[in-house]
């Protein structure tokens, strides 16, 4: 599977930006498809993730609320509509994709995930 993220930029605190990562090589539905961020000096860490076709999509304490993750099988596409950004989002953005047979808390690390995107880059602005 071949991961293209796409739709970072530079925005105000308080604006909004919509990432987007397309999949080729393999259709994603029956996979968990997520997002990781890493700010400069910082270890990359988990954003938000969307298990299979069904089921409540899971996020961090510090996104909630604010980002909202979406999958479109058909297209073979995950969006990540970001909302309310604060300087504090401010990193490197990569979507990932990982078997969808685990438990929830194994999405939340990076060791679940067998594919990854080049990351798309978000600057907010304070």
């Amino acid at each position: 599977v071949q991961l293209q993220a796409f739709g970072g930029g530079l925005v105000q605190a308080g604006g909004s930006l919509r990432l987007s990562c397309a999949a080729s090589g393999r259709t994603f539905g029956t996979y968990a498809v997520a997002w990781f961020r890493q700010a400069p000096g910082k270890e990359r860490e988990f954003v938000a993730v969307h298990r299979r076709s069904f089921g409540s999509p899971s996020y961090a304490d510090s996104v909630k609320g604010r980002f909202t993750i979406s999958r479109d099988n058909d297209k073979n596409t995950v969006n990540l509509q970001m909302n309310s950004l604060e300087p504090e989002d401010t990193g490197l953005y990569y979507c990932a994709v990982a078997p969808g047979r685990y438990a929830l808390s194994v999405y939340w690390t990076e060791g679940a995930y067998e594919y990854w995107g080049q990351g798309t880059q978000v600057t907010v602005s304070s």
